[in-house]
């Protein structure tokens, strides 16, 4: 089983930082890209940005300048530096990687944490 665990969500005023941390645990043969996707009220889920195992990095537009993408591949974990947060990006804030979790079927497989909550509001 793998599980991907995320922490780091809260209440921040417009202007602000938050750091978001996702850590995959389990039964973990290699991960390739991981990334951060958020979905607001009403709204589709959204990728926010994402990183390959060798460190390329991908946002999206509305990010692009505010939020900066990192991971540590030793621990399996992807990090999301949030800064100027804007009201527009409170969302749910969701962790995304594949992962070969079974060597003997060689596939890498999307999972997903269970979702961080980010608030931008004064």
């Amino acid at each position: 089983q793998v599980q991907l665990v995320e922490s780091g969500g809260g209440l921040v005023q417009p202007g602000g930082s938050l750091r978001l941390s996702c850590a995959a645990s389990g039964s973990i043969f290699g991960v390739t890209d991981m990334g951060w996707y958020r979905q607001a009220p009403g709204k589709e889920r959204e990728l926010v940005a994402d990183i390959t195992h060798a460190g390329t990095t991908k946002y999206a537009d509305s990010v692009k300048g505010r939020f900066t993408i990192s991971r540590d591949n030793a621990k399996n974990t992807v990090y999301l530096q949030m800064n100027s947060l804007k009201p527009e990006d409170t969302a749910v804030y969701y962790c995304n990687a594949k992962i070969l979790s079974d060597y003997r079927l060689g596939s890498f497989d999307p999972y997903w944490g269970q979702g961080t909550q980010v608030t931008v509001s004064s």
